[in-house]
């Protein structure tokens, strides 16, 4: 029996379809929409994890929640641990960090301040506001800083690695729930074009949300379709 990936339309869940496609993991793809009122995840598929929300992964007795594990689940499961680094890599700390800090450090930031925007609160010169933004600015120039010469991918040099995979959800697809300017980060623009270049990136994308008809958020202004305010 195949890995299986449910993959919630528009939602973190389309890194574990990028990963598998490149790892050439074969997997069954089962697609699930939002709710039309709340844009929460399904009864469906809550119903398969206490989680309750996507990616959820089922590999015989094994069902899965939580990005990042499916990740590291399904690379070193099924993939031999290509696109994870080991502890004698030179470059595995660096590996580490970036993996992790992509759910850790910059989904949070974003989150805040989408939060705040669903509740109308939008006052640049409100505490929180100023606050959150303040945040997502700095959270965005170190990722810009990360990716100077010499660090075509997160690890560091040409290695692509399953850092990257985590990263880039937030940067692209993300900005159609918080929408956001990438033009004053002339290197995270930059990473964001190798990454539409790679074909397992565009037949992930091209697999996973068909039906909502979504470009690709690869440039520097946020697509004009906010699906937060559906």
């Amino acid at each position: 029996m195949p890995l299986t990936i449910h993959h919630l339309g528009a939602s973190t869940s389309e890194r574990l379809l990028w990963l598998c496609e490149e790892l050439c993991i074969p997997y069954t793809l089962i697609p699930h929409r939002r709710s039309s009122r709340t844009l929460l995840a399904p009864r469906e598929l809550r119903s398969l994890h206490p989680q309750g929300t996507a990616p959820v992964i089922q590999d015989g007795d094994v069902v899965l929640a939580e990005t990042a594990a499916c990740v590291e689940y399904i690379a070193q499961k099924h993939g031999g641990g290509r696109l994870f680094l080991s502890p004698s890599h030179a470059r595995y700390a660096d590996f580490v960090y970036w993996f992790h800090w992509a759910n850790g450090t910059l989904m949070p930031n974003i989150s805040r301040v989408m939060v705040l925007q669903m509740a109308g609160i939008r006052d640049a010169k409100h505490p929180m506001v100023k606050f959150a933004q303040d945040r997502l600015d700095k959270s965005l120039k170190a990722l810009d800083d990360r990716l100077t010469a010499g660090n075509t991918w997160l690890a560091g040099g040409e290695e692509f690695t399953a850092a990257d995979v985590m990263m880039v959800f937030p940067l692209t697809t993300g900005r159609y729930f918080t929408p956001f300017s990438l033009a004053k980060y002339p290197n995270i623009l930059a990473y964001l074009k190798r990454v539409g270049e790679r074909e397992a990136y565009r037949r992930a994308m091209s697999k996973g949300d068909p039906g909502l008809e979504l470009e690709l958020a690869l440039g520097a202004e946020p697509p004009k379709r906010d699906l937060s305010k559906l």
